[in-house]
């Protein structure tokens, strides 16, 4: 899989796409990530990648010209998938989507800024929006960290152990049940007995339970229409 990211601060991406699993899979050949500088396509001489808005509204918009010539020099090298824009009006992103996006060879990822992206791009350029929540960053580039993490982390062969990920919340629409390390006994807080049991059996019994009773009482939105 390859994820090309534009944004006007690739620094700000250094540290989630080099460190930890991103790193790992990345030094596996299981993806490649690339950030590119959208101010290196700007034709202005000063690198000027924004503009006022028409209409009189406060803040500055992200131009067409420099956006546009990166994406158009990257579709010269390969076909892509998904054209993805990071905005606080997109779909909201679940991990059904992740999953979904982690079938795909090639994806774009826009980072915008300001007050976003001139959005002729985002009517004939655009594929996907996504958002990470009801909240407004200063910028698309954390955002983007996230859904590219929550992309690649479930590639077969990324982690470790291949049935973490599938046990993960929301993968079966559920929340995982909870979990526990040694010591056994800590402060007087006890591991459940069925976990130390070595039952196999009636472990997964108690886990399948506790997911479903915790997403009852934490994330009942989930369970809507299931019951």
């Amino acid at each position: 899989m390859r994820i090309d990211v534009l944004t006007i601060l690739p620094r700000l991406l250094e540290g989630p796409f080099n460190d930890s699993i991103l790193q790992r899979a990345k030094e596996k050949g299981l993806c490649e990530i690339h950030v590119h500088d959208i101010r290196s396509f700007s034709t202005d001489k000063h690198r000027k990648v924004d503009d006022y808005s028409f209409g009189g509204s406060a803040g500055m918009v992200m131009t067409i010209q420099p956006i546009l010539d990166c994406i158009n020099s990257l579709k010269a090298e390969r076909e892509y998938d998904e054209i993805i824009y990071m905005t606080p009006d997109g779909e909201q992103l679940k991990q059904g989507r992740s999953n979904q996006l982690s079938l795909k060879k090639n994806l774009i990822i826009i980072c915008g800024h300001y007050k976003g992206i001139d959005h002729r791009l985002r009517e004939n350029v655009v594929t996907l929006e996504i958002s990470i929540g009801d909240y407004v960053l200063s910028g698309g580039e954390l955002a983007a960290a996230v859904l590219t993490d929550s992309i690649i982390r479930v590639l077969p062969g990324v982690l470790n152990n291949e049935t973490s990920a599938l046990t993960d919340s929301f993968q079966d629409n559920l929340l995982a049940p909870p979990v526990y390390t040694r010591p056994a006994e800590y402060n007087g807080w006890v591991v459940p007995e069925i976990l130390r049991s070595g039952d196999f059996n009636k472990i997964q019994e108690w886990q399948e339970k506790t997911a479903l009773e915790r997403t009852r009482k934490l994330r009942p939105d989930l369970l809507e229409g299931e019951e």
